[in-house]
């Protein structure tokens, strides 16, 4: 062997990265201790990046196509190098390929629930879990916070390295965003394009990813937290529980008085004769009969007769209590609390039967 052939083995003379692996996101090239010569070529394919790091700093970048490697190419590395006088003798420096392609059904979800303020219901625990497209947009900070010296990064590490990651910016972006809870378990596809705008700009910064595409495909919360949504979704399927009453008593007189329904019109009907007869003078609470014991809490100081348990009020309008304690809580209905129990007066029902 000549010696122009033997120092034709010590340079690089082409620098390239052929990937047919199709997970690999950041490759550097395999230099077997040689030196990159003057005048080498430097050739970069489609969806690709080529970045010199020279002694761990970071030199020229290179998009695609073919680059002759002269001083005028690799201003950053000659400054980097100390060249004085342009790039004349051979080099070392690492060459990283960065794979800048969308890579897209990567998995993300929460291994413990989140933590959220929501309006509705305080603080909840929510867990989520869904799927989302990136590509790498900032390669220096790509291989900075993500990849780091790896000389072969692929897909799988990437994944381990950027869950707990994304459900962190997740969370941050649900919190900055105040969806609802309610909006979080019903609108899945229109949450992950509103979280979009606030989830990039924090992944384009730390990571020098761009998430194309962030869809949530579940969020689940405590069962405490889903029947209290079951609970609001059937009330607002009844609508206005005043009107839902009204209702049941037209229904109950079409019948002919007949059932809870009817029973609910013949005692508003009665609510309405005994207030009559009590403005008239016809009898006064003092002359009705003694309560029955232990019907009524001793520390009431009203008849028995007047005061109704959320079960009674149910009853008698024939819908289920938890209707008529939602009723309550809404302010709809008007109860007074003794001890940890409701209770209602007949001429709270009366009013509320008015409206």
């Amino acid at each position: 062997m000549g010696l122009m052939d033997y120092l034709k083995g010590q340079f690089l003379e082409i620098i390239q990265w052929t990937d047919d692996s199709r997970d690999t996101l950041s490759w550097r090239f395999p230099d077997e201790d040689k030196e990159i010569k003057r005048g080498a070529q430097l050739i970069v394919r489609e969806s690709q990046v080529a970045q010199f790091v020279y002694l761990g700093q970071f030199g020229d970048t290179f998009g695609p196509g073919k680059h002759d490697l002269i001083t005028d190419n690799i201003p950053i590395l000659s400054t980097l190098k100390g060249w004085k006088y342009g790039f004349e003798s051979p080099f070392k420096a690492d060459v990283y390929f960065v794979n800048t392609r969308l890579f897209t059904g990567n998995k993300w979800g929460t291994s413990n629930p989140i933590m959220m303020r929501d309006q509705d219901f305080g603080i909840v625990r929510v867990r989520a879990f869904g799927t989302f497209d990136f590509k790498v947009s900032d390669p220096k900070m790509f291989l900075k916070e993500v990849a780091g010296s790896d000389h072969h990064f692929r897909l799988d590490e990437f994944s381990d390295t950027m869950r707990s990651r994304i459900v962190s910016v997740f969370s941050d972006a649900l919190a900055t965003a105040k969806v609802p809870v309610l909006d979080l378990a019903t609108r899945y596809s229109e949450l992950g394009d509103a979280l979009l705008p606030l989830i990039n700009p924090i992944t384009t910064a730390k990571y020098g990813i761009e998430i194309a595409s962030f869809i949530l495909e579940n969020a689940s919360v405590p069962p405490e937290v889903e029947q209290a949504i079951d609970k609001r979704s059937s009330m607002s399927a009844i609508g206005n529980l005043n009107e839902y009453v009204k209702f049941q008593m037209a229904q109950g007189m079409a019948q002919g008085g007949t059932g809870p329904a009817g029973a609910a019109a013949e005692i508003a009907m009665g609510f309405g004769m005994a207030q009559q007869m009590m403005a008239q003078g016809v009898f006064s609470p003092a002359a009705m009969p003694p309560p029955i014991p232990g019907s009524i809490p001793p520390s009431l100081p009203t008849a028995a007769a007047d005061i109704l348990t959320p079960a009674q009020v149910a009853q008698t309008l024939g819908v289920s209590e938890a209707d008529v304690l939602a009723s309550i809580e809404a302010g709809d209905l008007k109860g007074k609390k003794i001890g940890s129990q409701y209770r209602v007066t007949k001429a709270a029902l009366e009013e509320f039967l008015a409206k």
